[in-house]
């Protein structure tokens, strides 16, 4: 594993690509029991080189019902975005993941976590890339239909400050979604 997320580190496929440079940023570990498919690293992720260390990391957190240390124990949480480098501004937020990096990199260290029990895919490029035709009409319907998922994936929204709207759009997520998060995390680390 050591000698994959150093390769990975390393990497430089897409360098032209990247205004900021290549820093792919990835945490996991062999022991890793949860993984988390994010989006890409935004500026201050790029910056710190930390994942998910920013205002959708804390909701995240907050989401998952863990700590900092717990989130940040790689022997619990693989940290693993769609495109591991900030990929860029557009009109709109950054610009989408580079396709390139999870063809390159995922299964690779998918297949070096063998205590893997959850895929949380965060967003719409997680959620498409993994879940394919298995995915609803929008993201709304893919997380409202979280269950037929299960056991192997949980679709969540961005935890972005910018959802604030979806958030109070669709109550239920954090009624009823959130708090079976919760409790699925919580059982996998007690065993």
């Amino acid at each position: 594993m050591q000698k994959l997320l150093s390769e990975i580190r390393a990497c430089e496929v897409c360098s032209e690509h990247l205004p900021l440079g290549p820093r792919p940023i990835v945490a996991a570990h062999p022991n890793s029991k949860i993984v988390i498919i994010g989006q890409a690293p935004g500026t201050k992720v790029h910056e710190t080189g930390v994942p998910w260390d920013d205002p959708s990391g804390r909701q995240l957190r907050k989401w998952l019902g863990v700590t900092d240390t717990e989130f940040y124990d790689e022997t619990k949480f693989a940290l693993i975005p769609m495109g591991l480098c900030y990929p860029g501004k557009g009109k709109s937020g950054d610009l989408p993941p580079r396709p390139e990096c999870a063809p390159l990199w995922h299964q690779a260290l998918f297949d070096q976590m063998p205590n893997l029990q959850l895929i949380i895919v965060i967003g719409i490029y997680a959620q498409g890339y993994y879940m394919k035709d298995e995915k609803k009409k929008n993201l709304t319907e893919t997380v409202k239909a979280y269950h037929s998922y299960l056991p192997q994936y949980f679709p969540l929204p961005h935890p972005s400050p910018r959802n604030r709207f979806w958030l109070k759009k669709n109550p239920w997520f954090e009624v009823d979604v959130v708090p079976d998060l919760q409790k699925r995390v919580e059982v996998i680390f007690k065993n």
